[in-house]
């Protein structure tokens, strides 16, 4: 009589965290959203009309994989002063997002969010107000610095090296073929800033992070 592998899962120990952690790691090795029902069913080891009995439909699982993500993110704490708190937060974000590059157009897209998500944006939110923020204030700093995160997370994926490793050899190789007369900005910026020793393209985030704080920090008591 055949057996199953080692390791698969048996129908009734399925759940949704189950279901929705083999998604995530699906997605995470493809690069894309919610894998189809069929390969997240054969990844678990069962058919797939089983995974209906948790999830009714794709986007339903696709608005659990989203929460799983923001649960990794570190909840600010209203207890604590909100710069710190935004700070440690949007580290965490950019953190989770490079592990789960898939979900940076994905995080505020859903229309049926669940507990973490909703969590996260409340517990965002009443530490803004704890720090002194208006109401539209803390919606104006929600919005610059997720679209600072997600943007600079973005724009870090999709570079042609893996910093720091790669880096001198394309700026090298982009270096060679440069003619240095016409671009001579760009020459300066790859030899004197890009090609310098200890230079990261990654210490660019905390540098944009500081400035955004501290035009919060400026406007904040302006914002009725």
């Amino acid at each position: 009589m055949a057996t199953e592998p080692a390791g698969t899962p048996r129908r009734n120990s399925l759940s949704k965290e189950i279901v929705l952690r083999t998604a995530v790691a699906l997605a995470d090795e493809a690069g894309t959203g919610a894998p189809s029902m069929r390969r997240l069913a054969d990844r678990l080891g069962v058919e797939a009309m089983s995974l209906y009995h948790h999830f009714r439909n794709k986007d339903a699982i696709l608005d659990g994989m989203v929460d799983v993500v923001f649960g990794e993110i570190e909840l600010p704490s209203d207890d604590v002063d909100w710069r710190i708190a935004m700070r440690r937060r949007a580290v965490s974000m950019r953190d989770a997002l490079t592990r789960h590059p898939w979900a940076i157009g994905l995080l505020d897209s859903r229309t049926n969010p669940g507990h973490a998500t909703l969590r996260h944006h409340n517990a965002v939110i009443g530490c803004l107000r704890s720090g002194g923020f208006s109401i539209t204030g803390a919606a104006h700093a929600l919005s610059v610095l997720d679209s600072y995160i997600y943007g600079f997370t973005l724009q870090e994926l999709s570079l042609p090296f893996k910093p720091p490793v790669d880096l001198e050899d394309v700026a090298g190789s982009i270096l060679e073929q440069l003619p240095r007369d016409e671009f001579p900005h760009l020459t300066e910026m790859i030899v004197d800033r890009a090609l310098k020793p200890g230079y990261a393209y990654t210490d660019e985030f905390d540098i944009g992070l500081d400035l955004i704080l501290d035009g919060l920090q400026q406007h904040r008591e302006s914002w009725l």
